[in-house]
């Protein structure tokens, strides 16, 4: 399988290249040429398997040829045999019909733990079998930095430098960073936002010369690995409430839309998939281009759902590269617009986007209420992100014979300030993190500023 730019002006690539390589040297993303697709009848067939031989299934077609299935399984297997469940990503009923999807049982206890525990033993494979090394520079906005430390941690082939915005995460978020103490480790807290962040990895892929020859890979979702692996539990999570012989419906939190991207490629695959709702907190670009073709920047406001303060969503651009037809001279004609301010789709391009999403916008103090109505009436307990994709669920849910599954896409634990708000008693961390507030933590702070950053990477590389 080969995988093109959403740009149109770089080369296609491998599975492996593309592993490595993260963003595409013409500055876009990217995707696979041609799906795989799979049959009803053939999805049907997979009711009965582990999450790992599920995965295994969704995720071959992607890396056919490139790394033999044992070695696959292996690595799938690895993977995940550090979730605290044992079916990886189970559902738990809290109304008629409607089931969370938890995607926190892994290591650090958010939904990145699916791609980042395999991306870290993926590029370890490669890097391994082509005898190089790489520098991972990845940003985030509280959950990606921790699963990406995590499965990078023990490589020999990879030295990790992760940006977050300083005092703009959870201390239980930032401490799971900050306190792996290992020399191929780098945190860096920049005073700046998330979107600050993430434009200094853009650039630093851009112009590689302050790396002396190094070579830069991501671990952000701008990496294809990233939501190959993200694919799985739609399938896994849809089969458990009798996909495919129903359709179903899912409700997703997010600002970097990768989450959510992965299952509109579900879709696409083959699972009869209902509908998708995005849902958003008040950093609603996400929601104001799909209701009102609204997509202009607005200032970042800083919200009990830390990991949704995004502004500038990366993997946007790859659902507007199919509402473009595939056409790279228009997305770039189109981020280039972006870039420069305000900028509204073509009336196609927008019906495209609003005929395969729903949207809803989630402010603090609503989801302060619904994190206490749930669990007043299941005794169960949100975190904030999830509160927010639950109530979008509710409000966009056209037909409730139809299953709606919000994805929950980090424990409470992480989020005291928002579970306290709401009334509730925030949990205790679990066994493999009761000890977190005490251990020592090594970061650096740097001003927001694009040389600081790289000249850091460049000392300690």
């Amino acid at each position: 399988m080969k995988y093109i730019s959403t740009r149109g002006d770089a080369p296609a690539l491998s599975f492996g290249d593309v592993l490595l390589a993260g963003l595409a040297n013409d500055g876009g993303l990217y995707v696979p040429e041609e799906l795989p697709k799979f049959s009803q009848e053939e999805i049907a067939s997979w009711a009965e398997l582990s999450y790992q031989e599920l995965a295994f299934k969704v995720m071959s077609p992607f890396v056919a040829g490139e790394i033999p299935d044992n070695e696959f399984r292996r690595m799938i297997d690895e993977a995940y045999e550090g979730f605290d469940h044992k079916a990886v990503a189970p559902m738990v009923q809290t109304d008629n019909n409607e089931w969370v999807l938890e995607l926190f049982r892994g290591p650090t206890l958010a939904f990145k733990d699916f791609a980042l525990q395999l991306l870290g033993r993926l590029m370890d494979y490669v890097l391994s079998q082509r005898k190089e090394e790489l520098v991972i520079l990845g940003a985030t906005s509280g959950d990606t930095g921790s699963a990406a430390i995590e499965g990078c941690r023990h490589s020999d082939h990879l030295k990790i430098f992760i940006l977050h915005p300083y005092q703009r995460v959870s201390d239980v978020q930032r401490r799971q960073m900050t306190s792996v103490i290992d020399d191929n480790v780098f945190n860096i807290a920049v005073k700046g936002n998330f979107d600050d962040c993430q434009g200094m990895v853009k650039n630093s892929f851009a112009d590689q010369s302050f790396l002396n020859g190094g070579k830069l890979g991501a671990v952000n979702s701008i990496n294809w690995a990233r939501i190959m692996a993200q694919i799985v539990y739609y399938f896994s999570s849809a089969l458990s409430v009798g996909g495919p012989h129903r359709k179903v419906s899912f409700s997703v939190p997010t600002g970097n839309f990768g989450d959510i991207f992965a299952g509109y490629l579900a879709k696409q695959m083959g699972l009869p998939v209902d509908q998708l709702v995005v849902a958003t907190n008040q950093n609603d670009i996400l929601h104001r281009v799909i209701a009102e073709n609204d997509m202009s920047r607005q200032s970042l406001n800083v919200t009990l759902s830390p990991s949704m303060d995004i502004m500038v969503s990366s993997n946007f651009e790859r659902l507007l590269f199919d509402a473009h037809g595939r056409d790279g001279e228009s997305i770039k004609d189109l981020m280039a617009r972006f870039n420069q301010g305000d900028v509204s789709l073509s009336d196609e391009a927008w019906s495209f986007v609003k005929s395969n999403f729903d949207s809803y916008k989630v402010d603090d103090a609503r989801t302060c209420e619904v994190i206490k109505q749930v669990f007043d009436d299941t005794q169960y307990l949100l975190d904030p992100h999830t509160a927010i994709g639950l109530d979008a669920a509710r409000h966009c849910w056209k037909d409730k014979s139809v299953p709606m599954i919000t994805l929950a896409t980090a424990h409470p634990v992480k989020f005291p300030e928002a579970v306290e708000k709401a009334g509730c008693e925030s949990p205790k961390l679990p066994d493999h993190m009761a000890d977190l507030f005490e251990r020592e933590e090594v970061y650096e702070v740097l001003d927001n500023s694009l040389e600081d950053v790289q000249a850091f990477v460049t000392k300690n590389i």
